[in-house]
């Protein structure tokens, strides 16, 4: 009887899975997204966001957004990043993912070995979680698909650089145009090729 209540008391806790995309890119944001799911209305198809094609992100997005209990999708910029580096900036997003939640989470489930230091509930780091929790791949989902789209915006706004392409990760055409045209001002200046040209004089 005991073991039922405490299995009870933990399927009726507001578990919200919580993801990030882009720490890798040297251009735009990192998106960190925080997502509730609702037992009665399962999703098929949730998968790592890697896992998955375009086109299947694309579908899978409106179903999260119309089913979840709640979700918050948090852009954390360049400046920022290059302001508290990478991994503090993608904790930072994080949190204000979780506290952006209505109805709030009690407790998040985190993709990754790592828990941020303000996480304002209980927190659970696990380890590919997001091929393994529904959570985790929903937010996995929502991040990737939104920060894919803010690409695309900035593409044209900066075009030459090939953002709706490569989403800003340092291909060897993305490479190629940072060195001809110098970084904009959505780059991050503290990542390695980033920071040689800003070093070298190049202006924005």
């Amino acid at each position: 009887m005991a073991a039922r209540k405490i299995i009870a008391s933990v399927e009726g806790l507001l578990i919200a899975g919580v993801d990030e995309a882009g720490r890798g890119p040297l251009a735009g944001p990192v998106a960190v997204a925080a997502v509730i799911l609702h037992p009665a209305r399962p999703i098929e198809g949730l998968n790592d966001s890697k896992k998955l094609s375009e086109a299947k992100r694309e579908a899978l997005y409106p179903q999260i957004i119309s089913q979840a209990v709640a979700y918050c999708v948090v852009m954390v910029m360049p400046e920022e990043i290059d302001r508290l580096n990478i991994f503090q900036a993608t904790m930072t997003g994080m949190c204000r993912a979780l506290v952006g939640l209505s109805p709030s989470a009690q407790e998040a489930w985190i993709d990754g070995n790592a828990l941020p230091r303000d996480l304002p509930c209980a927190g659970r780091a696990i380890v590919g979680g997001d091929a393994l929790e529904p959570a985790i791949s929903a937010a996995s989902i929502l991040a990737k698909v939104s920060r894919d789209r803010w690409m695309v915006e900035l593409d044209r706004e900066h075009p030459g650089y090939g953002f709706a392409v490569h989403k800003g990760y340092p291909t060897p055409a993305h490479l190629a145009s940072l060195k001809r045209l110098g970084p904009c001002p959505h780059h991050r200046r503290s990542f390695a090729p980033v920071k040689l040209l800003v070093d070298q004089g190049v202006l924005f």
